[in-house]
């Protein structure tokens, strides 16, 4: 280990590594980490502290093909649907509080299981009943998304959502997209609101949203 405050070192650049990215970033997770075969993609988030604590966050994901949509229902893995079919992308369930430390919420993909025609995986934020109960995404803070090898734990990079969540008044964001180039995965942040949340995103990719 280098002793940065160590005199012999001055003048000396010192690489300090940092895994946070930025809205519209591309890394290649398979070149951070060939090691990699399980993703833990992970979603925290706090409450703004004068805001209602009745608001319920959710963590979903798409599995897109070449054209942009998901094949079946079952590509659309959120808190209604746990797990794709095959079992290759998993939810870890709801949180209804975002309370405490670390994830809120998190999305396990065994990748190799991903099947070979998903070339997309798109995840997404959203307010459960946001229009209804006259909530946005400006009312969170302290939200992120962040890869971690399932396997070691080590966090390979995270995306805080800052500048992205201020003062916006949309019922969900679109956060980030892995995409498969070849035998690699590319990180891809996005961080763009959706006025309609969770449904407008869905119905975009394929998705029947029934009305209630």
């Amino acid at each position: 280990m280098v002793d940065i405050f160590d005199t012999k070192f001055e003048g000396a650049k010192v690489e300090v590594f940092d895994n946070r990215v930025k809205k519209g970033e591309d890394v290649n997770v398979s070149a951070k980490d060939p090691a990699l075969k399980r993703l833990h993609v992970g979603c925290g988030w706090d409450l703004n502290t004068f805001d209602t604590d009745s608001l319920d966050l959710d963590m979903s994901c798409f599995l897109l093909d070449k054209t942009g949509k998901t094949r079946m229902d079952e590509d659309f893995v959120f808190y209604n649907n746990m797990q794709t079919l095959g079992g290759a992308v998993k939810h870890s369930g709801d949180s209804r509080t975002g309370a405490g430390d670390g994830d809120d919420e998190f999305i396990l993909l065994d990748l190799a299981g991903i099947p070979f025609d998903i070339i997309r995986v798109l995840f997404v934020l959203s307010i459960y009943q946001a229009n209804y109960k006259e909530q946005n995404i400006g009312m969170v803070r302290n939200a992120y998304l962040r890869l971690v090898n399932a396997d070691s734990m080590n966090e390979i990079m995270r995306y805080e959502l800052k500048d992205e969540l201020r003062d916006r008044k949309e019922g969900g964001i679109v956060i980030a997209a892995l995409d498969r180039e070849g035998p690699k995965w590319h990180f891809r942040t996005i961080g763009e609101g959706v006025p309609n949340g969770l449904a407008e995103v869905a119905e975009m990719h394929g998705i029947i949203v029934g009305q209630s």
